[in-house]
């Protein structure tokens, strides 16, 4: 793959639509449709964020009236020269005229590639590029604003600030190197061990947010739980807005589980209903319990229903972080034994409860300390796998340093950090290194 030639793409979704994008990025993205444009309001040279109506032909004449928007480099997406072709959202003229730009000399841009273009033009860094995918498929209002946070550059900004303490760190241990006649200082010690400690909780910070960043992106898998006709199927319906599962005071009703998405306080729950917990000697239904607590131990977070109004059976009560009790039928009177439980009163038949439960659902998986505005940082799988290289060769760096080790040691954990760091924003560069090093100590003047 080159980065140097043009490629062209359908940016909006293929189907019939009122309008399409169709987007070139690449030195040739004006002689590639010059060709094939016609306008006479069209200036002699194309004037940078000016939309310009015209149409596009071919040989056998008009295919289409559009608007032509030209971008010039480096003030773009990709940091090139981008056009973008407004044009009717028909899936054949669509086609067409990307089939036009084609044949006039540019290649089929890949999955991804504009937005790759952009990271290796410096005009984002890799956090960015990510958050571009994570605002395509936000669900969520909470996903949505997280997306945009990291679009800003809040989490780009945030690692850039600890790569620069650790440069900063680094570039002092690097400095007793090269002089091998001079220890470190206890004093000049204790402040390098203050920065390495300081970089430890940055990172603690960050890595805090990994499992809120992964139920933003790909929902929170909440298993409906319970025995059976204690108002599992009926909580589902409750929750959906409409009839999702089958409602039948028959036992064994829910053969399989049932998943649905929904929307709690910014939060994507992927609910799943599954059969009722009990022993049965039915095929079918015996099936169904073996894929129930398959699915209770994939979940997030277990919301088991119980008859409330019963007194407990002898059968397992989550009581963890990830469970909540869900007392159903309250409308009928709480049975005394329940009152030992921290639980969520709830009648689906009355319909009350329903915020109690969103806020017990919120309170496991955001904590009560979070609120809506406060999202603006929610690292993802590949951030945290980074991160948590980079805090285990600080932790091991801060040890070093402690026992007296030699300034080599202490060097070879802060550079793997620095390395771990770098590669979540995309930036792995010695030279950035050897650059402060030369203009904070002076070393060979």
């Amino acid at each position: 793959m080159t980065f140097e030639d043009t490629i062209a793409a359908i940016s909006t979704p293929i189907g019939e639509g009122a309008l399409a994008v169709i987007r070139l990025s690449g030195p040739d993205a004006l002689s590639v449709l010059t060709p094939i444009f016609i306008s006479s309001s069209a200036p002699k040279k194309f004037v940078p964020r000016r939309v310009i109506f015209g149409r596009i032909h071919d040989v056998a004449g008009k295919v289409d009236e559009v608007l032509v928007t030209y971008f010039q480099a480096p003030n773009s997406y990709t940091g090139e020269d981008v056009v973008e072709i407004s044009c009717h959202g028909g899936i054949l003229v669509t086609r067409r005229v990307l089939d036009l730009l084609l044949l006039a000399g540019t290649r089929m841009a890949n999955p991804g590639e504009f937005t790759q273009r952009a990271f290796l033009n410096g005009k984002i860094d890799l956090t960015q590029a990510e958050a571009v995918m994570d605002l395509i498929r936000a669900q969520t209002e909470l996903a949505l604003r997280a997306a945009n946070e990291q679009l800003a550059g809040h989490l780009g900004n945030e690692l850039t600030g600890i790569r620069e303490l650790l440069l900063t760190t680094l570039a002092h241990v690097e400095a007793y190197i090269d002089f091998p006649d001079e220890q470190i200082d206890p004093d000049t010690g204790k402040k390098l061990l203050d920065r390495i400690l300081a970089l430890e909780n940055r990172l603690d910070r960050l890595l805090a947010t990994a499992d809120q960043g992964r139920v933003l992106r790909h929902g929170l898998r909440t298993v409906i739980y319970g025995a059976p006709n204690v108002g599992k199927s009926s909580l589902l319906n409750l929750l959906l807005g409409y009839d999702r599962a089958i409602v039948s005071e028959v036992p064994g009703t829910t053969r399989d589980t049932i998943e649905e998405v929904i929307n709690i306080r910014g939060i994507p729950v992927r609910l799943i209903d599954t059969a009722g917990a009990r022993s049965s000697s039915d095929l079918l239904e015996s099936e169904g319990i073996r894929r129930t607590l398959q699915q209770v131990k994939q979940a997030d977070l277990v919301i088991q229903v119980v008859d409330g109004s019963k007194a407990p059976m002898d059968f397992e009560v989550f009581d963890n972080r990830n469970s909540v009790l869900l007392l159903n039928k309250c409308d009928l009177g709480i049975h005394p034994r329940w009152s030992q439980w921290n639980a969520v009163w709830f009648s689906c038949t009355e319909k009350t409860g329903l915020e109690d439960l969103n806020q017990a659902i919120w309170d496991r998986v955001m904590g009560e300390a979070v609120k809506l505005a406060d999202v603006r940082v929610a690292i993802n799988a590949r951030h945290q796998a980074c991160l948590q290289i980079a805090k285990e060769l600080l932790v091991a760096g801060g040890r070093s340093l402690q026992e007296g080790k030699s300034p080599e040691f202490v060097s070879i954990e802060l550079r793997g950090a620095l390395d771990a760091v770098g590669e979540v924003i995309g930036k792995i560069d010695p030279e950035d290194l050897l650059g402060r090093i030369f203009s904070e100590f002076c070393i060979g003047k």
